[in-house]
């Protein structure tokens, strides 16, 4: 399946959203990514946030704090992302095995700096905001009416190979 990178986003202004806030661990025990569709953010308390509301259905692009997808380390945090077309997860940082399992998965966990994620943030003060991603030039574009904002990111070229692929299993395939 090729990944779309960009599009609709979603801000989730908050550090430290963990995988059970992604994906309740009582879903756990499904066999299939798409069983898991539904219940994305489900258990996310947030101020103005629904979990079943358009925003989210329309949403392919994540922005939040630091510390995005800590707590336990499953594959299932990126998979309910994946099966709802959500490509791109924009961050401060992320926990470790998170930010892998994304790449391992074929998406993109971009880093920002936090004055480029404050920067993104505030934009949403001019509308809704759509971003564009360049992997090749490394770059993003964020816009809402008329504000247009550009941001550099880094990705080393072991996780761009991964993403470019469409993940790990994809990635080995082809070369062994």
């Amino acid at each position: 399946m090729q990944k779309k990178f960009g599009g609709a986003a979603i801000f989730l202004d908050r550090s430290d959203i963990n995988t059970d806030e992604i994906i309740p661990a009582k879903y756990l025990t499904e066999v299939t990514k798409e069983a898991l569709k539904p219940y994305i953010l489900e258990d996310l308390k947030l101020d103005g946030f629904d979990p079943k509301g358009d925003d989210l259905k329309n949403a392919t692009v994540v922005v939040t704090r630091e510390n995005f997808g800590c707590g336990s380390s499953r594959e299932h945090a990126p998979w309910v992302f994946e099966v709802n077309d959500v490509h791109t997860v924009i961050a401060e940082s992320y926990a470790r095995i998170f930010r892998q399992n994304m790449f391992n998965c074929g998406m993109l966990a971009i880093e920002l700096p936090k004055q480029d994620i404050d920067a993104l943030m505030a934009l949403r003060q001019a509308g809704k905001v759509t971003v564009a991603v360049d992997l090749d030039a490394q770059k993003l574009t964020a816009q809402a009416g008329d504000q247009k904002k550009e941001f550099s990111f880094e990705i080393s070229q072991f996780d761009k190979a991964l993403v470019e692929a469409g993940g790990w299993v994809e990635f080995a395939d082809a070369r062994y």
